[in-house]
């Protein structure tokens, strides 16, 4: 059986591409991130942990961040975040729990370091309808002062995913609800063929754009950084 294709995504500190499984030993090493992490040391004000999270989709492992959390942030924090860059569409209800879906809820003000640890992992769950569900590990810590002015800095996200036009084979750019919907088909189209698509009950096909929330609920797309 022939191996599936690795994930691919950037170091946001030195642009590298690289294979979503080399990533956490590459940031460890980076030089352009050491310099960054020297000048900010350099800095006033006081030094805390730092958290490395690895962010998952539970179910499309393609889709992964690297974030560095301040330690005296809060879950609250995450949520936002999470929101901002992957999940807002209607303002739904959100929640942590360690244990999954049925595990214990821990309160959003629960501060960063109050819950994690290396190896501990949280899901955090958008919408109780159409859910949205990720995986959050802590996968390292280090003391230190924080590299920008947010609780959160992006270290290394994925690539946007391949996807085929259903007409023609060529890369994907736009997603047909209505395909998707009413007709349970991939609904992903190039420019050519999203052009004069048949389909138009559920609107104009939208882009395809890096989330793991295309295609559900309203969801249209990220924020604009920062978050």
């Amino acid at each position: 059986m022939a191996r599936r294709k690795q994930s691919h995504g950037n170091c946001a500190f030195c642009g590298r591409d690289m294979a979503k499984g080399g990533l956490s030993k590459h940031l460890s090493s980076c030089a352009e991130r050491q310099a960054v992490i020297k000048a900010a040391n350099q800095k006033p004000g006081k030094s805390e942990k730092l958290f490395h999270l690895r962010v998952q989709d539970a179910y499309l492992s393609d889709f992964w961040l690297h974030l560095e959390m301040n330690g005296s942030a809060t879950l609250k924090d995450l949520d936002y975040y999470l929101r901002a860059i992957w999940l807002e569409c209607c303002g739904h209800l959100s929640q942590f729990s360690i244990g999954g879906w049925s595990g214990d809820e821990i309160a959003m003000r629960t501060r960063i370091d109050r819950v994690f640890r290396p190896g501990v992992e949280l899901t955090h769950i958008y919408d109780f309808g159409t859910s949205s569900e990720t995986l959050v590990k802590a996968v390292g810590v280090r003391e230190g002062k924080p590299l920008t002015a947010h609780p959160i800095t992006l270290m290394a996200r994925n690539l946007q995913p391949e996807v085929e036009c259903v007409e023609c084979g060529q890369p994907a750019t736009w997603l047909c609800l209505e395909c998707v919907y009413e007709f349970d088909e991939p609904g992903t189209l190039c420019d050519k063929h999203a052009e004069n698509h048949p389909h138009d009950d559920y609107g104009e096909p939208m882009p395809l754009v890096n989330s793991p929330r295309v295609g559900m609920c309203g969801y249209s797309g990220p924020a604009e950084p920062p978050y």
